[in-house]
């Protein structure tokens, strides 16, 4: 029996010894994504965009790259970088889904996609589960970037009041903490702003604007002809409200900052960082670096 047991406790031992010496099982794109699903802490929907838009999920990731949009650049950046796993907010191939079948023999795709390609990259889209993450990792991350924590509407965290501000005031706070090249405003810059609604990324219709006892509403973009003229015209029609319009790009960049962060509380394996993406528009007063 003695015998028996010191083999037995011999041979476990030398099995745990082996087993900790074999290399860890390399960490796929297919595994982070299912690590994002198991932590984001809402049901995954039937229906997304959040899948993969390039690559495999067998790929072995290298590194993690979050990113606002996965452009050529910021692709290129994350390769040069050995990240060779980019998850992005918004496309990668120009449309909401992403479809490519009209791309196939477009040049700037092709470029693209060849890149991507050659460099074993895996691009996987994180929007609709981002965003119903709760808190909203989108707008989490604009509150941190903003330094608006104290400004928040207790009753409705897309909502921020401040004392009296100015317009012009509010404008250039944005401006500088967010670094934007290209702001445009609509309204009067010496309006009073005590309420302010921020409606990150793309505003599809009038009813933010619209809505009674607003004073200012922050946007990525619209549509100029429809959200933009309905601003006009209800500031000509008397009403005394703003429009910030930041650029999509600004408007959501600091949540996937956020979203990095958020990565790497359960995401051990490769490093995870930001990469940002480049605004693309500039201002004659203020061109490119």
């Amino acid at each position: 029996m003695s015998v028996s047991r010191r083999s037995f406790i011999a041979a476990a031992a030398a099995t745990a010894l082996v087993e900790a010496q074999t290399p860890e099982t390399p960490l796929t794109a297919g595994k982070v994504i299912e690590l994002i699903r198991a932590n984001v802490g809402v049901p995954w929907r039937e229906t997304t965009v959040d899948t993969i838009k390039s690559g495999s999920p067998e790929t072995p990731v290298k590194g993690i790259a979050t990113t606002m949009m996965a452009t050529l650049d910021v692709c290129q950046r994350a390769a040069a970088a050995g990240r060779n796993m980019v998850i992005t907010h918004e496309p990668t191939f120009y449309s909401h889904e992403d479809k490519t079948d009209v791309l196939k023999d477009d040049p700037t795709y092709r470029f693209k996609q060849e890149f991507l390609d050659r460099n074993n990259m895996v691009v996987f889209r994180f929007h609709d589960h981002w965003h119903a993450h709760q808190p909203d990792g989108i707008a989490t991350g604009m509150v941190q970037a903003l330094d608006w924590g104290k400004n928040v509407d207790p009753q409705n965290p897309r909502q921020f009041l401040f004392e009296g501000i100015t317009l012009g005031e509010l404008a250039r706070q944005i401006q500088d903490r967010l670094k934007v090249r290209a702001m445009r405003v609509v309204g009067d810059p010496r309006l009073p702003v005590h309420t302010v609604a921020g409606n990150w990324g793309y505003a599809g219709s009038l009813r933010p604007f619209a809505r009674q006892g607003l004073d200012a509403l922050i946007i990525g973009e619209s549509r100029e002809w429809e959200l933009t003229e309905y601003a006009a015209d209800t500031i000509t029609s008397g009403v005394k409200r703003g429009l910030i319009v930041i650029g999509h790009i600004p408007s959501e960049q600091a949540g996937m900052i956020h979203c990095a962060n958020w990565l790497g509380t359960f995401i051990k394996q490769v490093p995870v960082e930001f990469v940002a993406a480049a605004e693309p528009f500039w201002s004659p007063n203020a061109p490119p670096a």
